[in-house]
């Protein structure tokens, strides 16, 4: 579980982040969604990767405002990170790709490093590709390849910016429903920065609006058509397929 606390952000005197205060559940699929900015900046503020104004962000019952660069360095290996655009090596082949965080931080073997390697592959359903180069698969599959990337460490935390970003809406749902799986199986927080509504439906089992820099809404994908925030209803009724998805939800609940 991580939990935000009264956090605010600003950059050069401009507030990014007011008064943000949230929990994100263990076990499940937790997405930020609304303008660009906000949700990024939140996402690398829990990270780590911004220094905060005011408030406190807690991975369990640790704040890291709080703790020495030792305590620092385990925390972030417990963190997993699937990248926009999958930031993969080019030069690497998927197996090296999935072993990098475990020869970086790890004194394993190569045979015990080959063989969580393997095991990460066949749970991301990725077939016959371990000796290929990126170059050489397809942008789902190399999704795929980031998402055992992260989790090949085992991490109490997962992190996913943007992960459908320039897949179709058929394999966007497939990543979805992957991550969805490994969350629930292996019970890590997951947080996914995302704009894509398709994920708010099928994947949206907490999800963080935030406005002009503040946490307009909150809820899940069950809720989201009766809500009656103002400011998310004109963000969710922009698109087009929640448009569609409303007149089959009000019929079938008519």
């Amino acid at each position: 579980m991580i939990v935000v606390e009264n956090l605010y952000k600003s950059f050069d005197g401009v507030n990014v982040l007011n008064d943000i205060s949230t929990t994100f559940e263990k076990g499940k699929t937790n997405l930020i969604i609304g303008q660009s900015g906000g949700k990024t900046v939140l996402l690398k503020s829990i990270l780590g990767l911004f220094n905060i104004d005011k408030g406190n962000i807690y991975f369990g019952n640790q704040s890291i405002q709080n703790i020495s660069n030792k305590e620092r360095s385990i925390l972030r290996q417990e963190m997993g990170m699937v990248f926009q655009g999958s930031a993969l090596f080019d030069s690497m082949t998927v197996e090296e790709n999935i072993m990098f965080p475990m020869r970086m931080l790890t004194k394993n073997s190569f045979e015990e490093m080959q063989s969580r390697s393997n095991e990460v592959i066949k749970r991301v359903n990725l077939i016959n590709a371990n000796k290929k180069l990126p170059s050489e698969i397809s942008g789902g599959m190399q999704k795929r390849v980031a998402i055992a990337r992260a989790i090949v460490m085992n991490p109490k935390y997962l992190f996913c910016d943007e992960p459908n970003s320039g897949l179709d809406p058929k394999t966007s749902t497939i990543i979805d429903n992957l991550i969805q799986e490994i969350t629930q199986e292996f019970q890590i927080t997951t947080i996914v920065n995302t704009h894509d509504m398709n994920s708010v439906m099928e994947i949206g089992e907490k999800i963080i609006f935030l406005q002009n820099g503040k946490k307009e809404w909150e809820g899940n994908n069950k809720e989201v058509f009766k809500t009656e925030n103002e400011a998310f209803k004109v963000f969710i009724y922009s698109s087009n397929l929640f448009k569609k998805v409303r007149e089959v939800y009000l019929r079938d609940n008519a």
